[in-house]
């Protein structure tokens, strides 16, 4: 295409010839020399400008005042997507001409010449730069900027998280130059410090009219675990987890998602209004405001356990209002257990009313009322004397505690395990979780106590053996227990006696050992204390008792015996000789 602009008269054409009509020749040379004038002058390897004459999807055509005009591949100008004809554009010239003669031009080749100077002078200047996304890359994006491929990182596109990077490619925005790497010509820019000094201004503007109680709109910015902030145009805020809703959240993503907008009111702030408290919940009505009047105390409500502890469950029977059902009103028994040996999170229940606040919002719930109390009945169903099978629940020192049912619970006093035998400690006598039978002997309805007995079960063996073990009778036992005092004998009748060490020496003057079986006499029977005193030395030992009082006698009257002979000695004579040997043969014969 000519450019026709400052064509310039031939100085030796002949006008007048031209105009007589006659034919002027003109010669080759002086037309091209003409027609050269007209064009610029263009060197390769410059930068020039040029004016952009059409734009298509492959090529843009410019021209640069050349007698041909430039083709630039379109993708040069991806930076710049309102390229549009008439733009003036920065062109390098490759080539005058090709074998087509086609001239050769390059946008990027001039842009990148003077690329370098234009970044550094953003950065100096704090210019607002355009630049072309061209992909994504570990931690960030590409963005061709002046042709120089820059790094956006993630962190730097947006005053919000960013979840999709993918969006942002093939995409033209505005950027700040924010670093520079001389050395390595390396180049950082950031499109969220424009955003940042947008947002500046109308975050002074937000918190300059704060106030308790405003409602503002907010975009859901992000969602952690105990609450959510919310972006209220550069300011941001928190809707604490118990600020969303009146009911239980467990997770906020239950109520709000990511870039949700949504209506919150400020609750509260500090000082500088750098924390702002924000909630949801407050822009509805209190549910125990809708709870039905009707309710009261006793009444039967349905719920669904929400929040369990060891002391208790919270209900929910009605959304954002809940009830507590303390571990004590959940069964009639008074064995310490936690409540999630009754309930669990999840479980729809029945529940009846115990207390309830409306002003305080406070109910308490029982399940155990659902069911009698058994302690209302318990003379009927567990008179004294009845007898019963329970279960051990627990030992103590001085007893053992059963449970006859769910809530009625009754003790067997030590005392009241065995008419016979001595236990010192309950697992002697039985274990934890056995079944045992008992007796009922007396009822304390106020307290809730049972007493209860097991020997009671069989007639007393001791008015038995009142009339069997008498004093003196002999009978058949085995030694059982050895200890430093003496042994246990347990007797083949049945019962058990006692026997001292001195009690156990048998007729060949050893002693008894553990196991053996052997003959004892009782010496003495208590039946208050239950107390058997037996001896083993008296079964051989016949009369022993008889003997003694006369042996002391046998001496009284031989020591009077010897004062007697010393008195008839003393006033004797050699003619009383045969009287002193009548005395001492009968002395003799006493022994």
């Amino acid at each position: 295409m000519s450019n026709l602009k400052n064509v310039q008269p031939l100085s030796d054409f002949n006008w007048q010839e031209f105009e007589n009509g006659s034919p002027v020749e003109v010669s080759k040379d002086a037309l091209e020399k003409a027609y050269d004038e007209t064009l610029n002058k263009v060197s390769e390897h410059q930068v020039v400008d040029g004016t952009v004459i059409s734009v298509d999807k492959k090529e843009v055509i410019v021209n640069i005042g050349y007698k041909s005009d430039g083709v630039i591949p379109a993708s040069e100008f991806r930076y710049n997507p309102e390229l549009k004809v008439g733009d003036t554009v920065e062109v390098y010239i490759e080539n005058q001409e090709d074998k087509k003669g086609q001239l050769i031009l390059s946008h990027k080749k001039a842009r990148l010449s003077k690329s370098w100077e234009r970044v550094n002078a953003a950065l100096e200047n704090e210019e607002v730069i355009q630049g072309y996304i061209k992909c994504r890359t570990k931690g960030g994006m590409i963005v061709d900027v002046f042709g120089i491929e820059a790094f956006l990182p993630g962190s730097q596109i947006d005053v919000h998280p960013i979840r999709d990077y993918d969006v942002f490619v093939g995409k033209t925005m505005e950027f700040k130059v924010v670093k520079i790497n001389q050395e390595f010509r390396n180049v950082v820019v950031s499109h969220k410090a424009l955003i940042e000094e947008e947002l500046e201004a109308q975050k002074k503007e937000i918190i300059s009219k704060l106030e308790k109680g405003q409602i503002l709109e907010g975009t859901v910015k992000n969602i952690t675990t105990y609450g959510v902030f919310v972006d209220l145009g550069g300011v941001d805020g928190l809707i604490h987890i118990t600020d969303l809703s009146w009911g239980r959240v467990s997770d906020p993503h239950e109520v709000v998602s990511l870039d949700q907008k949504i209506n919150v009111v400020i609750l509260d702030f500090d000082d500088e209004k750098r924390r702002i408290a924000l909630g949801l919940k407050q822009l509805t009505p209190h549910p125990w405001d809708a709870l039905d009047q009707s309710l009261n105390v006793g009444d039967h409500v349905k719920g669904k356990v929400v929040v369990i502890a060891d002391y208790g469950a919270f209900v929910e029977i009605a959304p954002g209002v809940e009830g507590l059902i303390h571990v004590s009103e959940m069964s009639w028994s008074q064995h310490l257990r936690s409540a999630q040996d009754f309930l669990h999170v999840g479980d729809e229940v029945e529940a009846v009313i115990l207390t309830l606040d409306r002003d305080e919002r406070k109910m308490s719930l029982g399940i155990k009322q659902l069911k009698d109390d058994p302690w209302e009945t318990i003379e009927v169903k567990y008179p004294v004397g009845s007898k019963h099978t329970s279960k051990v629940r627990n030992f103590t020192n001085f007893g053992i505690f059963v449970e006859l049912e769910e809530g009625v619970d009754g003790l067997i006093h030590i005392s009241d395990l065995s008419w016979t035998k001595k236990v010192k400690h309950p697992s002697e006598f039985t274990q934890v979780g056995a079944e045992i039978e008992v007796v009922v002997l007396e009822i304390d309805k106020e307290n809730r106590r049972l007493s209860l007995g097991h020997k009671q079960l069989e007639d007393n063996p001791w008015d038995t053996y009142e009339t069997l073990y008498t004093p003196g009778s002999v009978h058949r036992g085995k030694i059982s227990e050895m200890m430093d005092k003496g042994a246990v004998i347990t007797l083949n009748e049945g019962g058990e006696g006692f026997a001292t060490p001195k009690h156990l020496v048998k007729e060949d003057g050893t002693q008894a050992q553990l196991g053996e079986e052997l003959e004892f006499k009782v010496i003495e029977f208590v039946k208050e204390t239950k107390r058997i005193i037996l001896s083993h030395s008296r079964t051989f030992e016949e009369g022993k008792d008889d003997v003694k009082p006369v042996r002391k006698q046998h001496a009284a009257k031989k020591a009077d015996a010897s004062v007697q002979i010393n008195n008839v000695a003393a006033g004797t004579t050699l003619g009383d000789i045969d009287v002193l040997a009548d005395l001492k043969a009968k002395l003799e014969k006493g022994k």
